[in-house]
């Protein structure tokens, strides 16, 4: 594959908040990184994780719902849409006006994303992310006896009984055509938000999954469908530290991907942090020629892609 300045960057949930409010203050930092990037010449499509997003809007309607039993609760894949739109809507805005203020006119887009999971991926009998509010062990019940997994935690944040849901790894992209096509006409797109919607193939139909699709995975995905050069995940930390708070502590800086793939080995990462990106970045890097994978904060995006912060995966 010949060099080209394609990017991926996946925002993390640093960069939206946690609130209506937070998030449309919190994109403008967003914004100003993409605006960088275009401003360097850089093709970008930018995907987003939706962690916090996703819950709100499921415990809203699931509420919703139990004030009027006519109501059905809504599906997780709804729940997905839903979140894809409304962040989608904050992230183009604040991005078209960035852009503007700089003297660049550049159309943005969300793309509205799905994306295929296998129904036997082993994650549908062992799930772990833990979504929604609170239950009583009398809901807890309700839910198992829907089919629903559910676990008991205790946190800051409040103790009871939660649901958690499956993670299965994307397959495919429907709507990566429309993508390409936006990306052609030298367009910035917004794409496969949250990991996308994740559905399963059923004849000439898809049907939305229960389950959230890990948006690392995905955006390497993306990242490879449009070949790419380089994955940008910006996250909260300047880039992936291994044996924290020990004598051995190391910032990774310069990592091949078989130096990756042994520390992946070792369990040197985070399952529920790092290990994502790590997998991701070496899944991307190691499917095609001339390709890097950088993770960095949010803030160091500029930095990052010029190779002077960050890890940076390489072949």
């Amino acid at each position: 594959m010949e060099n080209n300045n394609k990017v991926v960057v996946a925002i993390g949930r640093n960069a939206l908040g946690d609130t209506f409010p937070e998030q449309k203050e919190n994109v403008k930092k967003a914004a100003k990184a993409i605006a960088d990037l275009v401003e360097a010449k850089y093709e970008v499509v930018v995907t987003h994780s939706n962690g916090i997003q996703v819950g709100m809007i499921q415990t809203a309607m699931t509420e919703f719902s139990r004030l009027d039993s006519k109501n059905p609760v809504a599906p997780m894949s709804v729940c997905a849409a839903m979140s894809q739109g409304y962040i989608g809507f904050d992230l183009q805005n604040a991005i078209r006006t960035e852009l503007l203020n700089r003297g660049i006119f550049k159309p943005v887009s969300t793309i509205i994303t799905q994306v295929r999971v296998d129904p036997f991926d082993p994650a549908f009998h062992t799930p772990t992310k833990v979504i929604g509010r609170y239950m009583t062990k009398a809901e807890a019940d309700l839910e198992e006896q829907k089919g629903n997994y559910v676990t008991y935690e205790e946190s800051d944040d409040g103790k009871g009984y939660r649901r958690i849901i499956a993670s299965p790894k994307p397959i495919d992209i429907y709507e990566i055509d429309s993508i390409k096509a936006l990306v052609d006409a030298n367009q910035i797109v917004i794409a496969a938000g949250g990991g996308g919607i994740p559905v399963l193939d059923q004849s000439s139909g898809l049907k939305g999954a229960s389950a959230v699709i890990e948006k690392d995975y995905t955006a390497a995905k993306l990242a490879d469908m449009l070949d790419a050069s380089t994955l940008l995940i910006l996250t909260s930390k300047e880039g992936i530290r291994i044996n924290k708070g020990t004598a051995d502590e190391k910032f990774l800086g310069e990592v091949k991907v078989t130096e990756a793939e042994k520390l992946i080995e070792e369990d040197k990462f985070n399952v529920l942090t790092s290990l994502p990106k790590v997998e991701a970045s070496v899944n991307f890097v190691s499917a095609g020629e001339g390709r890097r994978a950088i993770v960095t904060s949010l803030e160091k995006a500029k930095e990052g892609i010029n190779g002077k912060s960050g890890t940076v995966f390489i072949n």
